[in-house]
C-alpha cells in the first residue's frame, strides 16, 4: 500500500470502487493524498464504508452513484467530481462485471450488459476525462484481465471486453499522448474479492488449480493492484503510457 502523498492535491475518480478491487485502489489513491471519487452502481452501503476508510486516514473522498452505461450518469458523476474537488487529474475505469457460461447458452442480454459496463463505460468516462483534464494532462489507468489473452472456457464474452478494452487503450494512448494524457492498463490475474466468492469459486477445484498454475503459489489480493495503478497515477510514471502490465503472480502470461 502507498505511503508517500505522491498524489497530493490530485483529484481521482475510480469506477466500481465499492468493494474488492476498485476499493482497494480507492483507498490506496487516498493514502497517495489524492481526493478521491469513489463511483458504485448499487453498492451504498460498501462505497459510503470505503469512502469513511479515506476520511478516517485523513484523506477526502465522496461516493457518487452512476451507470457507466449511461451518458447522462457519466457526465454527473464528473460534475459531481468537479464541484466537491476541482479539476480532475486521474481516472481509473476499474468498474467490470463477468458471466461465464458455454458459447450455446450465452444470452444477447449478459452480452450487452458485459459489453455496456466493461467497454461503452470506459468510453463514455474516458470522453469525460478528456473534457475535464484540460490542458494539463491527466492519468488513466484501465484495469483489464489476463483473460485477455489466455484463452479460458465459458468466458468467451467477458474475454472479448477486457480484449476490446486493452486495444481501445493502445489506440488513446496514441490518440491522447500529445495532450499529456497517459493511458495505461493493469490486468490482474484471479484476485480473490467478494466476486470470487459469490461466484462460488473461493475454496473450489478452480481456485486450487488457478494457484498451481500461478509461479508465486498464491491467489492474488486487491492490495496486489492497488500500489501498481497509484503508480501509473503519479508523476513517477510520467514517462509512461500504452504500456500493460500484467498482475498475476506470473500466472497467464
Amino acid at each position: 500500500m502507498s505511503t508517500s502523498q505522491k498524489l497530493k492535491g490530485k483529484t481521482a475518480i475510480v469506477t466500481g470502487a465499492s468493494k474488492g478491487i476498485g476499493a482497494a485502489i480507492a483507498k490506496d489513491l487516498g493514502a497517495a493524498g489524492a481526493s478521491v471519487v469513489v463511483n458504485y452502481a448499487s453498492d451504498k452501503t460498501g462505497a459510503d464504508k470505503v469512502v469513511a476508510d479515506i476520511v478516517s486516514s485523513g484523506g477526502k473522498a465522496i461516493a457518487v452513484k452512476a451507470d457507466l452505461g449511461q451518458t447522462a450518469d457519466v457526465e454527473k458523476l464528473f460534475g459531481v467530481a468537479r464541484e466537491a474537488f476541482g479539476p480532475i487529474d486521474v481516472l481509473v475505469n476499474n468498474a467490470g462485471i463477468y458471466d461465464f457460461a458455454p458459447i450455446e447458452q450465452v444470452s444477447e442480454a449478459s452480452y450487452r450488459k458485459q459489453f455496456d459496463t466493461n467497454v461503452l463505460g470506459p468510453i463514455l468516462a474516458t470522453q469525460q476525462a478528456v473534457k475535464h483534464f484540460g490542458g494539463k494532462g491527466g492519468s488513466i489507468v484501465n484495469i483489464s484481465s489476463v483473460a485477455s489473452q489466455t484463452p479460458t472456457p465459458s468466458a468467451s464474452v467477458y474475454s472479448a471486453t477486457k480484449g476490446a478494452l486493452d486495444t481501445f487503450s493502445y489506440v488513446l494512448a496514441a490518440e491522447l499522448g500529445p495532450r499529456n494524457i497517459r493511458v495505461n492498463i493493469v490486468s490482474p490475474g484471479a484476485t480473490e474479492t467478494e466476486g470470487f466468492e459469490s461466484k462460488g469459486i473461493k475454496g473450489s477445484d478452480l481456485a486450487a488449480a488457478m494457484v498451481a498454475a500461478t509461479p508465486l503459489g498464491r491467489l492474488g489480493q486487491p492490495g496486489d493492484i492497488a500500489g501498481i495503478v497509484t503508480f501509473l497515477a503519479s508523476d513517477d510514471a510520467a514517462w509512461i503510457t500504452g504500456a500493460r502490465i500484467t498482475a498475476s503472480g506470473g500466472a497467464g502470461k
